[in-house]
């Protein structure tokens, strides 16, 4: 799934980002924090971003994108409005955690680490959320469903898309 950077609706936030790079230009290492700070800012690392960012420090783009695809702390797609994580830690995943991502990824459409098109939800696994005697939980935004079963995925992924709907109205 390809997303498109919209330029005009960023403007105010590329001009910021801007002068972040142009007070940090000549500082020795800014190349990670610039992408750090770009991911803040804009949520992913868009091509068109990792662009300026090269341009703005005068480092080739071939070493930004080196960079930021060497340290997972970077994404290079936007992230849902709900971020949906589930456990694949060995208690989580013992009690069926694989069989519930894959409802959640069937039922959206989208695999793991992607974003729905129309960026309502993305999909992450985690190896632990601390908890084994809920297994298997899933989190989503900062909500924990405890001992959930295949069945549960549905009407936990309507809870949210009733709330879009409410919000959108």
């Amino acid at each position: 799934m390809e997303f498109t950077f919209d330029l005009e609706k960023n403007k105010e936030k590329i001009l910021e980002f801007k002068g972040f790079l142009s007070d940090h230009k000549d500082m020795p290492g800014a190349l990670i924090p610039a992408l750090q700070e770009a991911q803040v800012k804009f949520g992913y690392l868009p091509r068109e971003v990792m662009e300026m960012i090269a341009s703005g420090l005068d480092v080739p783009t071939s070493k930004v994108f080196g960079v930021a695809t060497y340290y997972s702390q970077f994404t290079f797609i936007p992230k849902g409005k709900h971020n949906i994580s589930i456990c694949l830690g060995t208690a989580c995943y013992v009690k069926g955690a694989q069989d519930i991502l894959e409802e959640f990824e069937n039922i959206l459409g989208i695999k793991g680490g992607e974003t729905t098109p129309d960026l309502q939800f993305s999909i992450t696994d985690c190896r632990c959320v601390g908890d084994c005697s809920i297994a298997p939980v899933v989190v989503v935004d900062e909500d924990v469903y405890a001992k959930v079963k295949k069945a549960d995925v549905k009407d936990i992924i309507q809870k949210y898309s009733l709330e879009v709907e409410c919000v959108d109205n």
